[in-house]
């Protein structure tokens, strides 16, 4: 049970409200806490979920606690806009704990390449494992920051009415898109022949979705950018996010429910008037904010006459999903320190083939795992000891195509019977093979275990393919002028990970411009210091 919403059978007065927010991930809330602070808004949060924060969130099982989205956050201080920002959201109530130097290790064929925090200190190891590549790593880390620079303008646009944004948009945004448009490896085989540098550089593209080969080359240089001063984690756990949030938005009267399933956006004389309950009430407010995702909104919450006069599933057709993940989430009764575990990220690679191997898994599922991704949260976290003693967790991810579990889609959870428990366990023991090869003492001291797939995300967060980012990240995503705040219909706001990119300092972005967009008074301050975030 969530220790901060209220749930949905049990609210009263849902009258009145200023605002209605679909989904309360960390972009739903940004916004909602936006309008409550900067506009004095009452605003109502309607989460179907039975806790609160979307990929914020964390989960317990007997004795452990796990974050499901949060495994790392760029550097966050009072001096940067993106700390700002969160401070203005949470009142300044949320600590970050520092992750120390190296914050993520590319290991390829068990070679290990650490990732320091710094720009220079970045390029200099870098130089040290390829001395014969400085040059190439130079002007890498021009581009980065060409990218970076850019992207103001591209957020911008955004905003921007409509008039405004067909005058002056293109001007805005054309720096960005001639680099957005590119695909990463495209970019980065200009700069190098060296194969395993290239791994190297891109060797966080899990955090996006998608390969050198299919990514846009401005999702990846704004990743790096993000990461580039190092990283934090949440003291408390990532469920700390939406528990700062929260008594913001109901300080001006606004409520945050969670098992309230929305059925439907209501739209009338082309106007947004409020959502239907999936208990078939009808909750009324001048202003709907999306933030479940555009596939969710335009193909299942609208109705379809709506989406079909506007031509919204043409957009629809334009854009893919990101790529969906299994995570095996695992405990054990030591603590981190007893164990030796690092807070470094780890990304383990068997070679520098990315997109060959994962091409070979998706043919033949014996295949080398193409990528694992491993996270020490309780390493992490000062404050994990105190409310676990004794005990430590770990999370282990990798890709897997949704077609993989569709023979089980429709079954209910945890409830899919045992050749789908058979093929977890399969996945299982892999992925702590792996994490046995990295961290050798851990073998045999593993206590609990459990594998998540495509199917609970599907289940939890209504992402129709079990997508962890949204839309996927490749160029054609950034050519869509669909992609903003404003819909086309009156009333009918986006915001999230869909309006800007993914991760936590994405998806706030989107609810900030989504925010800038709906106040409009003065915007233009709002829209200054958001288009900063991820430069910093």
């Amino acid at each position: 049970m969530d220790r901060i919403a209220t749930p949905y059978k049990r609210a009263t007065n849902l009258e009145d409200f200023d605002a209605i927010v679909i989904g309360s991930g960390i972009g739903g809330l940004t916004t909602a806490a936006l309008l409550s602070r900067l506009a004095g808004q009452r605003v109502l949060v309607l989460e179907r979920h039975y806790t609160a924060g979307g990929y914020t969130h964390t989960f317990r099982r007997p004795g452990y606690e796990w974050d499901v989205g949060v495994h790392y956050i760029g550097s966050v201080h009072p001096k940067t806009l993106l700390g700002k920002f969160l401070g203005l959201i949470t009142d300044s109530t949320l600590e970050w704990a520092d992750m120390g130097e190296v914050y993520d290790r590319i290991v390829i064929d068990g070679q290990g390449y650490d990732l320091p925090a710094g720009r220079e200190n970045l390029k200099a190891r870098l130089k040290d494992y390829f001395p014969h590549e400085a040059a190439a790593i130079d002007a890498y880390f021009d581009l980065i920051r060409q990218v970076a620079q850019a992207s103001g303008g591209y957020f911008l646009e955004k905003v921007l009415p409509p008039t405004l944004s067909n005058l002056f948009g293109h001007r805005l945004t054309e720096s960005f898109d001639a680099l957005a448009s590119r695909t990463t490896r495209e970019v980065l085989e200009e700069l190098t022949d060296d194969q395993r540098l290239i791994a190297v550089l891109t060797g966080q593209w899990g955090d996006y979705g998608l390969p050198p080969s299919q990514s846009s080359f401005a999702m990846h240089a704004m990743l790096v950018n993000h990461y580039i001063h190092g990283a934090v984690y949440p003291v408390g756990g990532s469920a700390r996010i939406a528990e700062s949030i929260i008594p913001l938005i109901e300080e001006k009267g606004g409520q945050v429910l969670i098992r309230a399933e929305v059925e439907e956006i209501v739209v009338e004389g082309g106007r947004a008037r409020g959502v239907r309950m999936a208990d078939d009430r009808t909750i009324e407010a001048p202003l709907v904010i999306s933030g479940a995702g555009l596939f969710n909104t335009y193909g299942h919450l609208l109705p379809p006459r709506v989406s079909r006069s506007l031509g919204l599933e043409h957009n629809l057709g334009q854009i893919s999903p990101s790529a969906a993940h299994l995570c095996l989430y695992i405990g054990l009764q030591h603590t981190a320190e007893e164990l030796g575990l690092e807070k470094t990220n780890l990304w383990v690679y068997p070679d520098e083939k990315i997109e060959q191997n994962l091409e070979r898994i998706e043919e033949d599922r014996d295949a080398a795992l193409p990528l694992v991704y491993l996270s020490f949260p309780s390493a992490k976290d000062p404050d994990f000891s105190r409310r676990f003693p004794g005990r430590a967790t770990i999370e282990a991810i990798t890709v897997a195509p949704f077609d993989w579990f569709k023979k089980w889609e429709g079954t209910p959870w945890k409830k899919r019977g045992d050749d789908y428990e058979a093929f977890k366990e399969q996945f299982s023991q892999r992925l702590l093979e792996v994490l046995y090869e990295q961290v050798p003492q851990l073998r045999g001291k593993v206590d609990f275990y459990e594998l998540s797939t495509p199917l609970t995300t599907q289940h939890f967060c209504a992402y129709e393919k079990g997508e962890i980012y949204g839309l996927d990240h490749s160029p054609s995503r950034f050519r869509q002028p669909f992609l903003r705040p404003r819909t086309p219909i009156e009333g009918l706001y986006l915001t999230g990970q869909d309006i800007a990119t993914c991760g936590v300092a994405g998806g706030l972005f989107g609810g900030v411009l989504c925010a800038a967009s709906v106040i409009q008074k003065n915007p233009s301050m709002m829209v200054k210091a958001a288009i900063e975030l991820l430069r910093r």
